[in-house]
């Protein structure tokens, strides 16, 4: 909105632009974001607490998080707040990949609330059926990937992918491609859900994700970049920095509230938003593969609760980890949460930062 109203005006007011840069615009995306977050959170928690929104703490959960319950949760609506609202203010809003990143953002934040509502305020404790929310993501990935194939410029979205720490060579998807990216919508959605499960550990890991997404981005929108680091050139990307710096910002904001002891939880509202986000913007630079690296810890944790889930079921009952996902296993075995979140978050930034390293170890 800002980008449309000023950077006209920069023909008689030379100051303006600025706002042609993509780096000014996320900065100000960045910066928007934390006050919104820190502006609102108290008003959203006030209003969450007086209508009785709180957190239900699963039984078989940790015993020391049955002292959370009662937390407000659906903090997500904090989280989406902050990127929706300075993504429409600094955003180019005529740009194909920011529309597209705002609909997966919208869409699983709607399925999230839903599934939240549910859970806090109807009393249903498992919340939206297993399988509408699954339907739900499914559905917005066949959208997603056939507005892309379809629907975007050039022809880029042919089928193939690329491969981390390979410049010469994709792998060609061919028909498999709209399921591929259906696979990786709902991957990334559920994945960054399912470690959300202590105060801080997710937010601060979409954080360093974001960043690191922000990065790549950003060059792969330029061409000079691009031919520099031999990699791919997707105009228009570039753009989506921006919707990068408003969730850093937004992440940076939320944590405020959501550092321990959580004054509130984000909720599916959130974590669900925020995991499809990643994994759409991986999509539309064809870096889907990078995102096993980026969200290291996110893939840990999935496959914890899928390697306990099949080692209960087929070898009697016996489990591999203490309890899954895998943060509450070092929880059992004597590690403090804020010593589990901070762990955490020092491999999630090792990983963001070998993420950007693959830029140039090709």
């Amino acid at each position: 909105m800002l980008y449309h109203l000023l950077y006209p005006l920069s023909e008689h007011i030379s100051g303006l632009n600025l706002f042609r840069y993509i780096t000014f615009r996320t900065a100000g995306a960045t910066v928007t974001a934390i006050f919104i977050c820190l502006i609102l959170g108290p008003l959203f928690i006030r209003l969450l607490r007086n209508h009785q929104v709180a957190e239900k703490i699963r039984e078989e959960g940790p015993e020391s998080h049955k002292e959370k319950a009662g937390t407000p949760t659906m903090g997500g609506l904090i989280i989406l707040s902050g990127i929706i609202i300075p993504t429409l203010l600094w955003a180019d809003l005529g740009n194909f990949y920011i529309l597209m990143v705002l609909l997966v953002t919208v869409w699983l934040g709607a399925i999230g609330f839903m599934d939240d509502y549910l859970k806090a305020v109807s009393g249903q404790r498992k919340g939206l059926v297993a399988r509408k929310k699954m339907i739900g993501q499914i559905m917005l990935g066949l959208v997603f990937g056939f507005s892309l194939t379809y629907l975007a410029s050039g022809n880029m979205y042919d089928g193939t992918t690329g491969i981390p720490f390979f410049k010469n060579y994709v792998l060609n998807l061919g028909v498999f491609y709209i399921p591929f990216i259906m696979l990786v919508i709902v991957g990334s959605s559920n994945a960054v859900n399912l470690t959300d499960g202590l105060d801080g550990l997710a937010i601060g890991l979409c954080g360093l994700c974001f960043i690191a997404f922000g990065g790549i981005v950003y060059v792969s929108g330029r061409l000079d970049y691009s031919s520099y680091l031999q990699i791919e050139y997707f105009p228009g990307t570039g753009e989506l920095a921006i919707y990068c710096g408003a969730a850093v910002g937004s992440a940076l904001g939320f944590l405020w509230f959501n550092s321990h002891p959580a004054e509130v939880f984000m909720g599916d509202t959130g974590s669900l938003a925020l995991g499809g986000s990643l994994g759409a913007i991986a999509i539309m630079i064809k870096k889907e593969l990078l995102l096993v690296i980026v969200g290291g810890v996110f893939v840990i944790t999935a496959l914890s609760v899928i390697i306990q889930v099949i080692s209960y079921r087929y070898r009697g009952g016996k489990r591999v980890f203490k309890m899954a996902p895998i943060h509450h296993h070092f929880e059992l075995s004597g590690w403090s949460e804020p010593k589990v979140v901070v762990r955490f978050w020092i491999i999630g930034a090792l990983c963001a930062l070998l993420t950007l390293a693959t830029l140039k170890i090709r």
